[in-house]
């Protein structure tokens, strides 16, 4: 067990204590909890990579930690009606599907090999941000809504493009 893959199971655990943090209301410490996620993401990837503390455990539970904080906020905020309930469907039915077109894959033994693709880094920097200014927004007051909507709309945006991008990856290597 590495320092990383230590640090991203400690990601995996706040998991529970920021949903718990939204749902009873407290945004400030929901938006700390989450900051600390998202730095502890950085560091166990900055640690894996200088020192050559790559895994093949830490590869697999990296991105499940990144997609359980997400989708799990997603559907809280959505849930507490700190965001519409279309941007939470939007964010799992994409996360659903990718993980639908692997096992399928798996199951018609055409495994595919996932990378992410660009628009998904964007697609998720969007995410990890919008959730952050919603956190922050609900927890400290501020109130700007054209910032809201704009965010709604981008996050909204790169997850339908994402999603396709994905699902034409996974056409392409189903027909091949």
């Amino acid at each position: 067990m590495s320092v990383p893959n230590l640090i991203t199971i400690f990601r995996i655990l706040l998991v529970p204590t920021v949903v718990w943090a939204i749902g009873v209301g407290e945004a400030e410490l929901a938006f700390w909890l989450f900051l600390t996620a998202g730095v502890s993401d950085a560091l166990d990837g900055f640690i894996a990579k200088r020192f050559g503390m790559q895994t093949e455990l830490g590869a697999y539970l990296d991105p499940v930690a990144d997609k359980a904080l997400l989708v799990s906020i997603y559907v809280t905020l959505a849930v507490v009606g700190l965001i519409p309930r279309w941007v939470a469907i939007a964010v799992v039915s994409r996360d659903v599907m990718i993980v639908g077109a692997v096992v399928l894959s798996l199951v018609m033994a055409k495994p595919v090999a996932i990378r992410p693709l660009l628009v998904s880094k964007l697609n998720t920097a969007a995410q990890i941000g919008f959730a952050a200014f919603v956190l922050a927004s609900s927890g400290f007051g501020l109130d700007v809504p054209q910032a809201f909507s704009l965010g709604l709309v981008f996050v909204g945006l790169l997850t339908g493009l994402s999603a396709a991008a994905y699902l034409a990856e996974w056409m392409r290597h189903m027909a091949s």
